[in-house]
């Protein structure tokens, strides 16, 4: 059992987080711990996780993380939705001090081989890991995330409103049959035997749908300590991924991030609401934004405190020149 004692200002900051990178993370320890015969309804998915676990050589990453892990492996998500480029990033610019200061707590004894490039030569080692866990997910986890981020949306959704009607003691009583929460404890059902005292910092609950793979708990963070428990609606999972459109003709020019935005910006938006609408990280949305700012194709004005986007007439000639041929009509 992993016990988690938190005081009265911890719990008052409770909030609720997605996280690719930990979706991704959890769902190669659930082929680890079945050996790649995950139950209902992860089977169909299985077959494409093992292939994408022997195509990508990130066999060792569940075996070296299994139980008591540095925290940096897996860090925790900057902002409520984060995207799996946001994550790699926040992972390869780990300070190398803290990579030693959780190795050294989380294994006083010496860590295992496979851990000692971080230690000795940190930052390609977490480059190579990144490289590692970006390829995997493109391979198992992104030809499902539209159908998953749909149901963790719902989640964050149904759990924010929760938090805000009933307060945080009713949202952790009913998150899972695995995390049970008695006043001032935390408890996850677990077979490592931990406990900590939490003060003064923020409770991240970071909905997954791979959490049978194992909760997930962080602890060395300074200010947040993170928690995993298990999504509804896995079973999204059972069955084929809906396959993607072809990229279009105006993505193939801008990017798919930058074309996405331009259709969205028919009507004045902010950053804030493309963020929310599209699922992107506000850092994301600004950079994107800045591009199409710069070559003419959006404008920006003010509206009281908001700054709001919209096309320009050079975008719409873009949106207009670069329309899918297929939904044209010849006279």
């Amino acid at each position: 059992m992993i016990r988690i004692e938190l005081d009265e200002p911890t719990l008052s900051r409770t909030r609720i987080a997605l996280s690719p990178l930990w979706e991704t993370v959890c769902s190669l320890h659930l082929l680890h711990r079945t050996g790649g015969r995950p139950p209902y309804p992860y089977q169909d998915w299985a077959r494409r996780g093992v292939e994408a676990v022997a195509a990508t050589g990130i066999g060792w990453y569940p075996v070296a993380t299994d139980g008591n892990s540095p925290d940096f492996l897996s860090p925790i998500p900057a902002g409520p939705a984060p995207t799996i480029a946001d994550e790699l990033t926040a992972l390869c610019e780990t300070d190398p001090a803290t990579i030693g200061a959780q190795l050294d707590r989380h294994h006083p004894d010496g860590e295992p081989a496979v851990l000692a490039p971080f230690r000795t030569a940190p930052g390609d080692a977490l480059r190579r890991l990144a490289d590692q866990l970006l390829a995997y997910h493109e391979r198992a986890i992104e030809p499902y995330w539209p159908a998953l981020r749909a149901v963790l949306d719902e989640e964050l959704l149904h759990r924010a409103r929760a938090l805000a009607t009933d307060g945080p003691d009713a949202l952790l009583a009913d998150l899972h049959d695995r995390v049970r929460w008695q006043r001032p404890v935390l408890t996850l059902v677990k077979q490592l035997d931990y406990r900590e005292r939490v003060v003064d910092k923020q409770l991240l609950l970071i909905p997954l749908v791979f959490s049978r793979g194992g909760l997930m708990c962080s602890t060395d963070h300074p200010s947040i300590t993170a928690v995993s428990y298990q999504a509804r609606g896995a079973a999204v999972l059972a069955g084929e991924p809906v396959a993607p459109a072809p990229a279009d003709r105006l993505s193939l020019l801008l990017g798919r991030g930058r074309a996405t935005l331009l259709r969205e910006l028919v009507v004045p938006t902010s950053t804030a609401m493309l963020a929310r609408r599209l699922g992107l990280a506000p850092s994301t949305v600004s950079e994107h934004l800045a591009t199409l700012l710069a070559a003419g194709a959006v404008t920006r004005r003010r509206h009281g405190r908001t700054v709001l986007y919209q096309v320009t007439e050079t975008g719409t000639a873009l949106l207009t020149l670069l329309a899918d041929p297929a939904a044209s009509t010849v006279a």
